[in-house]
């Protein structure tokens, strides 16, 4: 099976275009989004076939940047088979080998919600998606749809993070990574753990990739991204190689 091109009709969807509004990314740029017809079926085929062509997940919108004379956005991938874990991220997954993973439908938790609020207030007070709120909350994370899912990293009962991804015919889509900001969890690193699980989930299931959304290479805050190697990139409707800049550590 070919994971380069869409396995479902597209060409008769209707989509939209966002005006224009300032980059949440990039400082004094404009930026527009397209994004599918909320009308239009989200179901399982629908999505597949536009996470091949770069679309993206928030709440029921699927999405991908649009913008004129701007193509610094460039939806990147894991290919699991070949991916090899540097030391340091070898390291991760050792420290955290006593967390307990629970995978469970994208529905609206208390506790869930109380963690993320946390987490925004504290890292990301900056941004955004500052101040949270539970309508935010629902809005961005939760849908109930069988393959919105959410994954718990547990330390006994205590609640560390929990990653929000999707699983699609030919990976799974990380869509967002919130965790417990305390200096004292700090050295677990946990955004990079549920990388690194999302990674060993879709090995097991014999999915081939692991979609990390969108890397632009002048965003010090998306710098992250280039320790997952290899890297594919999209490029029109082909995804390459993204050629490593400096070795991973």
């Amino acid at each position: 099976m070919s994971s380069n091109a869409p396995h479902h009709p597209i060409r008769d969807l209707r989509f939209f275009l966002t005006v224009p509004h300032a980059c949440s990314y990039l400082e004094e740029r404009e930026a527009t989004t397209l994004f599918l017809d909320p009308q239009e079926s989200h179901g399982q085929g629908v999505y597949d076939s536009l996470a091949l062509l770069g679309f993206r997940r928030s709440g029921r919108h699927l999405y991908r940047p649009h913008c004129e004379g701007c193509n610094a956005c460039l939806s990147v991938r894991i290919p699991v088979n070949d991916f090899h874990p540097s030391r340091s991220q070898r390291r991760v997954a050792k420290r955290n080998g006593d967390l307990r993973l629970v995978e469970r439908p994208a529905l609206f938790d208390a506790e869930h919600y109380a963690l993320y609020e946390r987490y925004i207030e504290v890292r990301h007070s900056d941004g955004d998606m500052y101040p949270p709120s539970q309508e935010q909350y629902r809005t961005f994370l939760t849908l109930d749809e069988p393959y919105a899912r959410l994954l718990e990293f547990r330390l006994g009962e205590r609640l560390l993070a929990v990653s929000a991804f999707d699983r699609l015919e030919h990976g799974l889509s990380a869509i967002y990574t919130f965790f417990d900001p305390s200096s004292e969890w700090e050295r677990r690193s946990l955004g990079t753990y549920a990388v690194l699980s999302l990674v060993n989930e879709a090995y097991r299931q014999g999915l081939p990739h692991v979609y990390l959304g969108y890397w632009i290479e002048e965003c010090r805050k998306m710098s992250y991204k280039e320790a997952y190697r290899p890297l594919e990139v999209l490029e029109g409707r082909h995804w390459r190689r993204l050629l490593p800049m400096t070795a991973p550590a």
